[in-house]
Formats: C-alpha cells, structure tokens, sequence
C-alpha cells in the first residue's frame, strides 16, 4: 500500500494555514528522506497559551481519524495532538518555547548539517539504521559511530563547523563527497 508524499498530505489537509498563529514548521524523517513506512508527520508549534492551542487543534482536526491530545508534566509542559490523515500519521508538538528553540527543531537541524555534509553513504546508513528500527537521533548518533545519549549527543555538535562535523564523519568512515 502506498501512501501519498508528505508534502502533499500537509497540503491536503492545510495544516501550516490552520495553524499559523503557532508558527507551525514540519520536521522530522519525511523532510530529510530518512522515513519509514511507520514513519509521522512532526508539526512544530510555538504555543504559549496551551488551551487556545488545544480549542484550534480540536476546531480544524477534532473529526481526525484517531485524534488524540494529551499535555506533558515536564517544565514547559508541551501539548501533543496526534491523528490519522492522508495516510500519514501527524504528530503536533506544541510548546510554549520558539520553535528555533525546541529540542526537535534543533535535532532536526542538525541532522540536516549532517545529512548534506555527509554524502549519500550517510543517509544510506541512516535509512538502514532507520530500517533496523532505530528511532532518528539514535540512527544519526550511532552512525556517528557514537556513545551516549543521543539526543544530547546531536545538540552538543550545534556550534561545531562545517569542517569539524565533516572531520567527525570522516572518521566513522564517511568520506567527502
């Protein structure tokens, strides 16, 4: 079974309008052509008023296939809404922070750095991690040929250059292109 391309169910289903006021970005495996067949659709959401937020989710996708919100009890106590649409599964991740600001964001990021500086052997070993049922960071950290927590482990290469985060793959056996 097929599934339409992302880019097309976001469209369809107009999401980045409905949710402009929250600065909505999409991230995750689709936009690097990293997904999987159980891959989602990740929309990031500045949200500093969790109960508007909640009331437009429920108003523009309240009769999703398998809608489902719920809020996290950590500091900045996210909202998440998940539904079926497209044949996609979406994810919306709400904060109160900036999206520029959020861990998923900045993960993201950096794993675009890495997937352009690292040639198609990279992201061939990423999509076989990815395969073997690894979630993203750690395919991306583990690639690396790297110990440790990975979601920490990408966001401590923020600030390194180009040429230093081409010195890392060049050493877990990634040559320049």
């Amino acid at each position: 079974m097929s599934r339409t391309d992302y880019q097309t169910a976001v469209h369809q289903i107009g999401i980045l309008e409905a949710l402009a006021a929250y600065d909505p970005h999409v991230a995750g495996t689709p936009p690097l052509g990293v997904d999987t067949l159980t891959s989602d659709i990740d929309i990031l959401c500045c949200a500093p008023d969790d109960e508007a937020f909640v009331a437009d989710v429920l108003r523009f996708y309240g009769e999703m296939s398998g809608i489902r919100i719920w809020q996290w009890i950590a500091r900045d106590r996210p909202v998440i809404a998940t539904f079926r649409a497209c044949g996609w599964d979406f994810e919306i991740f709400a904060s109160p922070l900036p999206v520029a600001e959020q861990f998923g964001w900045r993960h993201f990021e950096m794993e675009r750095r890495l997937l352009g500086l690292g040639g198609d052997g990279f992201k061939s070993a990423i999509q076989a991690l990815r395969r073997q049922g690894l979630k993203t960071e750690p395919a991306f950290w583990s690639a690396l040929g790297q110990e440790g927590d990975a979601y920490l482990g990408l966001l401590s290469l923020e600030q390194a250059t180009d040429d230093e985060l081409r010195a890392k793959l060049e050493a877990a056996g990634f040559g320049s292109r």
